[in-house]
């Protein structure tokens, strides 16, 4: 077994000691840049989030979602909106012609439930909507893109909101209908699906802190109880289900899920009580929805096992719950997943700490999470750049989950932002960043033996930012929100990205970023453009001393 799987292992067992010497070794290696090519099948994907860039909020027949609620409430930075956001729902050849200029293999996309069945349900389809996506998912075909289709980021359809959104039982039917009609419609051309990204999300700051949609700040019932995450894991394996019933035989493709998860490093390693507390969030973040879906159909028992201790000492204040699942819907549950999917931006050290009968991961968990200070800093206020943890997170996932089902992992979304600023090309510092990240990713599979089969970066363009509105920027492409056509311009990450992929990955010993021939491009003339040509075949431009280290690897 791979050396850091084994530091796992250990740890597992209590083996402190065994730990952390395996672990003071894995170190030695564990900066060094590795200087190597991705397996020849990789998948390289950028990503987009339907409210985030799709726009269109009412067009063809589009309902409600809670996104738009909470736009039209003034609810996000200065009363920006997703009402128009990139216009994605009328510039799909824009959007092909900004992908087949980064040669990425697949492109990752959300669909907008409500866009589909704009009540939530069947009844109330729109074909139009269906005819939005039909249009990008032959598009990309007809470039040699491979779509790969969300079901659901994050855009509940108002109208089942209304209803309880996801604390209402009748809402894990509505899904699998939701799904069945998507792969019965896409599915002759999708095939890959992940059916939903970042549920944790969902749950923590939809329902939870209350910071997203729909606004809920109730952590004790909501998010931990019968309503949230238990609906969202049984809608999960009900979708999965209807596809491994009706579809997979004729369509042949894989129905998986996208889990965020931070790792967690602890505080002080020579601390038994900061590698417990460090395991616990991650039992409290990944563990949440990894477990029931890839071991045994049910929570971890860390966090049974925590939940219920807190319930003992705070009796009078009850800071969480956990429902139980059935051994019906434990079967139901487990195995349903072709593959793992990772959402991971940055990393957290972890110590043990009194939590009291506090809601929340911190609280239940009791547990503390810091950055260390030495870590870049980002536009977010919780991305820290910290590359090597997505190689121990990696390793994690491989050891606690997959050492049965084996099934691969995807890295479904990686990524940054920038500040908002006048210089729409210079983003240096998310190619360092990127070029971090895709490392350690790269040496989980090289050094490790994991099997990580894509990365997808976050995102092909700037967009709608929730809370952050268009203050955040995420994209390779900037997009000027000020003009009515949302022209897109490739940002130095772009270059860098296009060619990371055309070499697949590092073995070559240098690596310039291409200068833009074309910018601020207008969705007008892009049907008379070359394919091809943003960003890949742009003419080499010699960097200057003080940035070269950034570009060459």
């Amino acid at each position: 077994m791979p050396v850091l799987q084994c530091i796992f292992v250990l740890c597992r067992l209590s083996n402190l000691s065994m730990c952390l010497s395996a672990l003071s070794q894995s170190l030695c290696y564990s900066h060094a840049f590795l200087m190597e090519s991705f397996p020849a099948d990789f998948q390289w994907a950028t990503s987009s989030e339907s409210f985030k860039v799709e726009g269109g909020w009412s067009e063809g027949g589009k309902g409600e979602t809670i996104w738009d609620r909470f736009g039209h409430e003034g609810l996000a930075s200065v009363n920006q909106t997703a009402d128009l956001a990139c216009d994605s729902f009328h510039k799909v050849d824009y959007d092909v012609y900004l992908l087949r200029g980064l040669h990425v293999n697949n492109y990752q996309f959300s669909i907008s439930w409500a866009r589909i069945f704009p009540s939530g349900h069947r009844g109330s389809q729109s074909e139009k909507g269906a005819v939005y996506y039909d249009k990008l998912i032959n598009a990309l075909i007809e470039s040699g893109i491979q779509p790969v289709v969300t079901l659901y980021h994050w855009d509940l359809p108002q109208a089942l909101q209304d209803y309880g959104g996801w604390t209402n039982t009748s809402i894990v039917e509505a899904f699998k209908d939701y799904a069945d009609f998507c792969f019965s419609r896409f599915g002759d051309r999708v095939k890959t699906w992940n059916t939903f990204s970042s549920p944790w999300v969902v749950s923590h700051a939809g329902y939870g802190t209350g910071k997203h949609p729909p606004g809920v700040k109730d952590y004790v019932v909501a998010s931990y109880q019968v309503r949230v995450t238990h609906n969202l894991l049984k809608s999960h394996a009900e979708a999965w289900h209807v596809y491994n019933d009706k579809y997979r035989m004729k369509q042949g493709g894989k129905v998986g899920i996208a889990l965020n998860s931070d790792w967690a490093e602890p505080m002080d390693p020579s601390r038994p009580e900061d590698i417990a507390a460090a395991d616990r969030y991650l039992q409290f973040m990944l563990g949440w929805f990894a477990h029931p879906i890839f071991v045994d159909g049910d929570y971890p028992a860390t966090l049974k096992t925590q939940v219920e201790e807190k319930r003992r000492e705070c009796p009078h204040s009850e800071p969480a719950r956990l429902p139980v699942f059935t051994s019906e819907e434990r079967k139901r549950i487990h195995g349903t997943a072709d593959f793992l999917g990772l959402n991971h931006y940055t990393s957290r050290l972890v110590n043990k700490s009194d939590g009291g009968c506090t809601p929340g991961i911190q609280g239940v968990g009791d547990l503390q999470a810091h950055v260390d200070p030495s870590w870049s800093s980002t536009a977010s206020d919780w991305i820290y750049s910290a590359p090597w943890g997505l190689r121990r997170l990696l390793n994690y996932i491989s050891a606690e989950y997959l050492n049965v089902t084996k099934v691969p992992i995807h890295i479904t979304g990686n990524g940054m932002p920038t500040e908002h600023s006048g210089d729409t090309f210079n983003d240096t510092s998310r190619i360092e960043y990127m070029r971090s990240y895709i490392n350690e990713a790269l040496k989980a599979i090289h050094l490790d033996g994991v099997n990580v089969q894509q990365f997808t970066v976050q995102s092909l363009m700037d967009g709608f930012e929730g809370p952050q509105g268009y203050s955040k920027r995420f994209g390779l492409h900037h997009v000027n929100f000020d003009l009515p056509d949302r022209p897109r311009t490739p940002k130095q990450s772009a270059y860098f990205y296009s060619q990371v992929i055309e070499k697949n990955g590092f073995a070559s010993k240098s690596l310039m970023v291409p200068a833009p021939e074309l910018k601020n491009i207008r969705s007008n003339k892009v049907s008379s453009m070359p394919p091809s040509t943003v960003p890949s075949q742009c003419n080499v431009v010699t960097i200057t001393a003080s940035v070269f280290t950034i570009f060459i690897l």
